[in-house]
């Protein structure tokens, strides 16, 4: 009967000398699981608004590629870098994606003008806004690939976000050429002449050895077509490389087609600077 007694008592004292240890484990497990969930969230929440601190800043940069390409189009041998700064997206260019055809008199083909576009481009596993998400920087509002006046942009400016492409799936921020057009009047003898002018940069593929984040722009040549007794002038826009997504949706224009109509015996002249685009060109 003594053995019977003695026996549970000696469990129960086991029992409670092991307690304190397996309980001193167990908290410092739990703390170190904590402590690793913790640090794996402040990480990723860092990273989330790093990335979008680098978005924002780089809606500013393209900005600034649009205002270049305008400033260096039309001299020719002027040359821009501008540099960035970029860890979780890269600056791409696209050197066919846009061609521009123009009629006068409705028939008659002025010219046809292919271009490029440059894109920041984000992955979308680091920062995302949502699935066919657009919006306008420059200009803010109108969606027309035919601005006008004197301080009307040659590059849109815009946010896209359009998932699945063939090139991977990104957020970007886009600069794509547009056409911007003057209208001055001449009168010599008495004769009125009215002039219609477009301008348009045509982007193409420069040196992109891709030794820093830069992007150089230079002008290479301006050509200028014309023609005379005009009244009506068409420009219609095609998406050159629409099988890879970038499409009208991608461009989200508000249309293809843009018609300008000109008083009698117009003359129209439609100018086009080229513009290499360098990535990476200088270390």
């Amino acid at each position: 009967m003594t053995r019977n007694k003695d026996r549970p008592h000696r469990f129960r004292k086991d029992r409670k000398a092991l307690s304190p240890a397996i309980s001193t484990v167990i908290m410092t497990c739990a703390t170190v699981v904590l402590l690793l969930i913790t640090m794996v969230y402040a990480n990723n929440f860092l990273d989330a608004r790093m990335a979008e601190n680098e978005f924002d800043a780089m809606k500013q940069f393209m900005q600034t590629i649009g205002l270049q390409v305008d400033d260096v189009a039309w001299t020719i041998g002027r040359t821009q870098t501008i540099r960035y700064a970029s860890r979780f997206g890269k600056v791409n260019f696209e050197s066919l994606a846009l061609n521009y055809t123009v009629y006068v008199n409705d028939t008659t083909i002025l010219g046809c003008y292919s271009t490029g576009i440059l894109l920041y481009n984000m992955p979308i596993g680091e920062y995302s806004i949502g699935n066919n998400y657009q919006e306008r920087i420059i200009p803010s509002s109108d969606r027309s690939f035919l601005q006008v006046g004197t301080s009307a942009p040659v590059c849109h400016v815009f946010i896209t976000e359009k998932v699945p492409m063939n090139d991977g799936n990104y957020i970007r921020i886009v600069a794509a050429p547009s056409v911007r057009t003057l209208n001055t009047t001449i009168t010599s003898g008495g004769v009125v002449t009215n002039y219609f002018k477009f301008y348009l940069p045509i982007l193409k593929t420069g040196n992109s050895p891709r030794h820093s984040q830069t992007v150089t722009l230079a002008g290479r040549s301006v050509l200028v077509d014309t023609s005379s007794s005009v009244t009506k002038v068409k420009i219609h826009v095609d998406f050159l490389n629409a099988g890879l997504g970038f499409d009208s949706q991608f461009f989200n224009f508000d249309s293809v087609d843009k018609v300008v109509n000109l008083p009698s015996g117009s003359v129209v002249e439609f100018y086009t600077g080229e513009v290499t685009v360098s990535l990476g060109l200088y270390a």
